[in-house]
C-alpha cells in the first residue's frame, strides 16, 4: 500500500511540475458584444446616423466586407496572437455558446458570477454594497504563496465592494481614486489628470485605469491580478456605436502591451495566462435594443471569454457545439495556479478544454 501512495504522490507532483502558469491576469471589459468580438463592426449599427456620427472615419477605421477582415481590424490582438496561440469561445453563429448563469445580466451580478464562481440571486442590483461571496481573489490571497501578490485596478467605483476590500485585503485602485506610497513620475501625472479632467462617459477614463495598473505590475510584479474596463458599457448606454468601437479596439491594444510586457519578463515570460471576458452581453435583434441589457432586453445573457497562456492548447476559435457558463471562470483561474477555489457556495467546474489533455 505504501508503494501505492509513492506513486501517487509522485505522479501528482509531476503534474504540478507540468504545469507552467506562475501567474493570472483576468481582464475584463464591461458590456463588450460577442457580435463585435466575432464578427467586427456591425453594418446596421455604423450606417444608423442615430448611433454613429461620422460613418466615413468609422468605416475607415474598421470596416470591410468580410467578418473575419473586419474582426481583425477592430481586436488585431484578438485575432492574430489569441487566435493563433489561445483559445477563443462565443461565436453563436457557429454554434459556440458563453452565457451567464445569474437571471439579471447586468454588471454587480455579472462580475460576482464571475469572480465567486457563484451565480448569486440575492445579488440584483449595482448598489454599493459589500458582497458576501467569497472571491478567487480573496481565497488567492489567503493562501501563503500568494498573499500580497493579488490586486485589483478597474474603472467602475463599485469594485472594492464586489471584491469586499474591507474583509479581502486585496488592494483595489477603482473609481476617483488616487494612488499614494513612493509615487513614479507617471503616477503622479495620472493622479493629476484623475483629480483635474473629469471623465463624461465612466468613473474614470479607461487609460488612467490602464496605465495606473501598468505602474503596479512593473513595480510590484503581482502573481494574480484583476483588471476591468468599462467604457464599452458606458459609450453603448449613450448609444454612440462610433465610440464603442474605439474603446473596444483600444482595450484590445491595451490587452496586446500587456501582453508583450509579461512576454519580456522573467516573472512573467512563458509563465502567465491572461484570462478575457465581460460581465453581461447586449440587446441585437432590435437595433435599438444593443445600447442595453438586462432581463428585459433578449440576448443580453450571451457572452464570450479568451484564454492565452502556457497551459492552454491553441486551439483558436472554437467551432464545437457547446456552451460555457461565466460561473466556471473562478474555478478555471485557480486550478491554473494548481489552486481548488471553494467558497462554501456551489460552485461551477473549471473550464476542461483551456488545460492541456482535456480537448
Amino acid at each position: 500500500m505504501k508503494y501505492f501512495y509513492t506513486w501517487l504522490l509522485l505522479a501528482v507532483g509531476l503534474l504540478a511540475q507540468a504545469q507552467k502558469t506562475e501567474n493570472v491576469f483576468l481582464i475584463m471589459t464591461d458590456g463588450l458584444r460577442w457580435q463585435e468580438v466575432f464578427g467586427g463592426a456591425d453594418s446596421v449599427l455604423l450606417k444608423d446616423k442615430a448611433f454613429t456620427r461620422n460613418e466615413k472615419r468609422l468605416s475607415q477605421a474598421f470596416w470591410n466586407d468580410s467578418s473575419e477582415k473586419r474582426r481583425q481590424l477592430l481586436f488585431p490582438f484578438f485575432w492574430s496572437t489569441i487566435a493563433s496561440q489561445g483559445q477563443l469561445y462565443g461565436n453563436r453563429w457557429l454554434g459556440n455558446k458563453v452565457n451567464l448563469r445569474n437571471p439579471y445580466w447586468f454588471s454587480y451580478p455579472g462580475y460576482n458570477e464571475v469572480l465567486s464562481g457563484y451565480d448569486d440571486d440575492k445579488i440584483n442590483s449595482n448598489d454599493k454594497k459589500n458582497n458576501e461571496n467569497i472571491t478567487v481573489l480573496e481565497y488567492l490571497n489567503n493562501q501563503p504563496s500568494f498573499k500580497g501578490k493579488v490586486a485589483a485596478y478597474a474603472t467602475w467605483d463599485c469594485f472594492p465592494y464586489i471584491i469586499n476590500q474591507a474583509r479581502s485585503q486585496v488592494p483595489v485602485n477603482a473609481g476617483r481614486d488616487t494612488v499614494s506610497g513612493n509615487l513614479t513620475s507617471k503616477e503622479n501625472l495620472l493622479n493629476d489628470i484623475l483629480q483635474t479632467v473629469p471623465s463624461l462617459a465612466s468613473d474614470r477614463q479607461d487609460f488612467i485605469t490602464y496605465y495606473l495598473a501598468n505602474e503596479y505590475i512593473h513595480k510590484n510584479q503581482p502573481r494574480v491580478f484583476f483588471l476591468s474596463f468599462d467604457e464599452t458599457d458606458e459609450f453603448a448606454h449613450e448609444a454612440k456605436y462610433d465610440e464603442y468601437l474605439y474603446a473596444a479596439n483600444t482595450v484590445d491594444r491595451y490587452i496586446g502591451r500587456l501582453w508583450q510586457f509579461c512576454q519580456s519578463h522573467p516573472q512573467y515570460k512563458d509563465k502567465t495566462t491572461f484570462i478575457i471576458t465581460t460581465d453581461h452581453g447586449r440587446g441585437d435583434k432590435n437595433k435599438k435594443q444593443w445600447t442595453s441589457h438586462g432581463q428585459a432586453i433578449p440576448d443580453s445573457y450571451q457572452t464570450w471569454i479568451a484564454v492565452l497562456g502556457p497551459d492552454t492548447p491553441p486551439l483558436g476559435e472554437i467551432k464545437t457545439n457547446s456552451i460555457l457558463f461565466h460561473n466556471q471562470i473562478a474555478k478555471t483561474l485557480a486550478k491554473l495556479l494548481g489552486q481548488n477555489f471553494t467558497n462554501g457556495k456551489p460552485i461551477g467546474d473549471a473550464i476542461p478544454t483551456v488545460f492541456a489533455g482535456n480537448r
